[in-house]
């Protein structure tokens, strides 16, 4: 396999690995305020909070794609 084939491959795997994380991060803080605080996070009050709730994927997909790019560049055995 050539190396821009695993880098494309890396990041593939990083973005949809990332989003996963990133998606289950902001579920994670949703049923923590839930749960332990009784308060149910509500998107629709407020702007801000809605873009939190689509930044952080995003933001870690992005950052997942980086770091599989990076790591698929390596020489591997």
């Amino acid at each position: 396999m050539s190396a821009m084939s695993r880098q494309a491959t890396g990041g593939v795997v990083g973005f949809l690995a990332g989003g996963a994380a990133g998606f289950v991060l902001t579920e994670a803080v949703a049923v923590f305020f839930h749960l332990v605080l009784d308060h149910t996070l509500d998107v629709d009050g407020t702007g801000s909070l809605l873009a939190v709730f689509i930044g952080v994927p995003v933001l870690c997909a992005v950052l997942g794609a980086v770091i599989g790019v990076r790591l698929g560049g390596r020489q591997g055995g």
